[in-house]
């Protein structure tokens, strides 16, 4: 009877592990991307708040970067669901 028990101790604190976890993760990348946002040069816009326009090579930095940040969100879901147990 106390194996019992105690695998279904194990089970339900895996589970509470795991989701802390998980929240942590998720916590940690969303303060990473609020700084990014919170760290703009002093030149990034002009007039007022309106976007200055880019160049074509900035726009191509600025899709690299989209796709790598999007790599890594995907790496990340890839990483927490083969831990899962």
């Amino acid at each position: 009877m106390n194996q019992i028990i105690n695998m279904i101790i194990n089970q339900v604190m895996r589970q509470l592990i795991r989701r802390g976890v998980n929240a942590g993760f998720t916590k940690a990348g969303q303060m990473g991307q609020r700084r990014q946002q919170h760290d703009l040069p002093a030149d990034a816009l002009e007039d007022g708040g309106s976007a200055a326009p880019m160049s074509p090579q900035e726009r191509r930095q600025q899709r690299q970067a989209r796709q790598q940040a999007r790599q890594a969100k995907q790496a990340l879901r890839a990483m927490r669901s083969t831990t899962r147990l």
